[in-house]
């Protein structure tokens, strides 16, 4: 099987990581998928994007610092306070072997390596499938066989070689490579210009697995990829929902009617049901079927289908009331163990909103009243199993009168959808077919957001020792960049304080990140990660933040005036899942009453 030298990778990754340019970045993925054979061009992505495999099934690694010194401390010859040391004065592991290594006589690795004879070098498979191996291995062993594989490829691995391959079996290789730029790349690469990209991008929303996705193309060509589809077991990417305030802007934007929908405060999960096989995803595409085995059972005998792929929300109850309750209850059914314990102490109710696939049929190209029909004709309803509460309304006046039923109820608020020909459902789009009117838009002082850590600021007396404050970003999805709105330090608990450095920790990076967009210069940088739920008195013009920067005064983006931690971690939402420029652009624009162009898509906002 042909294969690549893991050094060829390893140069484009000194490359990749030494360019802040995302165009740059771009050119250098496309030169790397040029030469890289179709059998492991798979592998290869999956190695750059620090997985080894689609996210909704993808293995960990599972190997800490700890166990990767001891596995250089073997592969070396060394002792393990020496590796300790090295990786104490240098903060990465992988730097750590790579210093010792160069330290050590040439005459002596050869001898260790088996008495001067030549090493074969490392190839990409080889690689990846000894990290396969050490992510796989479990049991009484599992330890000794992740140390002995990994000192194994250390030893046949140059010094940069072995800086890399530390970096991903700890999971901090951190090239600043976005599945966005992947795409851009493989467009450009094997369908000629960006031109091709939206083909590629249908099927990366109907099939997320980028590896799985380059292999085609790089065997067969756009044609292959035209020809993926909907699969029961993998995760489709899901539809997304702008948002609005005032029922009139919402029935106006919709065709002067809409279906009107409960928004309940809980997970959002697509289950997948073959026979008697059911799989759940979560928002961002986890399989989180063993958290929830109550749910599982609950598809098997209320989905009355073969094959089907219906998607709703998970909502926490109250056992004794049956009324749900907020969505911070239901992270306690988010455990490895003591799941059965969980199940009977935090009860769940579903609510169906959407179907997109049954027996052998796609159903995402249909409009919405069409795919309600078929949903209903699936789902038998139980006492914890249901369709989302819903009703067709054609005045403000029933929009607000449903809204209000709504939030009495125990909801977030409502959702809005289009009745129109169009009503598709758009995978991984935020579009105008889906509206958000939530129960915090109702309140003239305040707008809850959900945006991305990308830097801190030191601490300073009570808070010395920890973060005092961290600079916060919204998502551009036209330039897939995070883009400065606020710095915020308010409504931290003691416990958040303390819990912030080893929560933020395994994202730390030693600069800005190449897709963070900021005047500020922060203490500490991140990897675009961790999105938690912001409020504020209102949004304000900034000329110190980058989020739609010269779209309402040319010298100005803008900020969120007098930002506080609502004390909601949104762990089921990833980085591109936060709140958009163009949300905030168009929530100035309602709070100010101003006209604000809307950016061209594709176009820098």
């Amino acid at each position: 099987m042909a294969d690549l030298e893991f050094s060829r990778l390893v140069e484009f990754y000194e490359r990749i990581e030494a360019t802040s340019s995302r165009l740059a970045m771009t050119d250098l993925l496309v030169a790397l998928f040029k030469r890289t054979p179709a059998e492991v061009i798979d592998k290869l992505v999956y190695l750059t994007r620090g997985t080894l495999g689609p996210d909704y099934e993808a293995p960990e690694l599972g190997v800490a610092e700890k166990l990767a010194m001891r596995a250089v401390a073997l592969a070396l010859g060394v002792g393990a306070r020496d590796v300790e040391a090295a990786y104490k004065r240098l903060g990465d592991v992988g730097s750590a072997a790579e210093e010792l290594m160069k330290r050590s006589k040439p005459a002596s690795i050869l001898e260790f390596l088996g008495g001067g004879a030549e090493q074969r070098p490392l190839t990409v498979g080889e690689v990846y499938d000894a990290l396969l191996k050490i992510a796989r291995a479990s049991g009484p062993g599992a330890q000794d066989t992740k140390i002995t594989t990994l000192a194994g490829l250390l030893k046949r691995a140059s010094p940069r070689e072995a800086r890399y391959l530390l970096r991903m079996v700890t999971g901090k290789l951190r090239l600043g490579v976005a599945d966005m730029t992947i795409l851009d790349a493989l467009a450009l690469a094997f369908g000629g210009s960006r031109s091709a990209r939206p083909v590629i991008e249908r099927a990366f929303n109907v099939r997320p697995d980028l590896g799985y996705i380059a292999r085609v193309l790089a065997e067969r060509g756009l044609e292959g990829v035209k020809e993926i589809r909907i699969t029961v077991g993998v995760p489709v990417k899901p539809m997304l929902a702008e948002r609005l305030s005032e029922p009139g802007e919402i029935l106006a934007k919709l065709g002067g009617s809409c279906l009107a929908e409960f928004k309940y405060d809980g997970e959002r999960v697509q289950a997948h049901k073959r026979g008697d096989e059911v799989l759940l995803f979560s928002r961002r595409l986890e399989n989180i079927t063993g958290h929830y085995p109550d749910v599982v059972e609950m598809v098997r005998e209320h989905v009355r289908a073969g094959e089907a792929i219906v998607e709703g929300e998970i909502v926490a109850i109250n056992p004794d009331t049956g009324e749900m309750l907020p969505f911070q209850e239901l992270m306690h059914r988010r455990r490895k163990y003591e799941v059965e314990e969980a199940m009977e102490r935090y009860p769940v109710s579903v609510y169906l909103f959407d179907i997109l696939y049954v027996d052998g049929e796609s159903l995402i190209d249909l409009p919405l009243p069409e795919r309600r029909r078929r949903l209903e004709e699936v789902v038998e309803e139980g006492e914890r199993f249901a369709l989302a509460r819903s009703k067709v309304v054609r005045s403000p006046e029933e929009l607000m009168s449903f809204f209000e039923e709504a939030v009495a109820e125990g909801c977030e608020g409502i959702m809005c959808k289009s009745l129109g020909s169009d009503s598709i459902y758009q995978m991984g789009a935020r579009g105008w077919l889906w509206i958000k009117f939530k129960r915090d838009y109702r309140y003239e002082m305040t707008d809850t957001v959900d945006l991305v850590v990308v830097g801190a600021f030191h601490g300073r007396g009570k808070r010395a020792g920890t973060y005092g404050a961290l600079l916060m970003a919204a998502y551009s999805p036209e330039e897939d960049a995070f883009k400065t709105v606020c710095k915020v330090g308010s409504g931290f608990s003691d416990e958040d304080l303390l819990q912030l450095p080893k929560l933020l920790e395994p994202y730390r990076i030693e600069h800005r990140h190449p897709r963070v967009v900021s005047k500020m210069e922060a203490d500490v940088w991140f990897v675009p990660a961790v999105v938690l739920e912001i409020i504020g008195s209102e949004i304000t013009l900034s000329p110190m933040h980058t989020c739609a920067l010269g779209r309402v005064r040319p010298d100005a983006g803008l900020a969120i005036r007098f930002p506080r931690f609502t004390g909601r971690y949104r762990f089921d939402k990833g980085p591109e899942d936060a709140t958009t420029e163009e949300e905030l652009v168009e929530m100035y624009k309602r709070q100010r009453k101003v006209a604000v162009p809307r950016a061209p898509a594709g176009e820098a906002a």
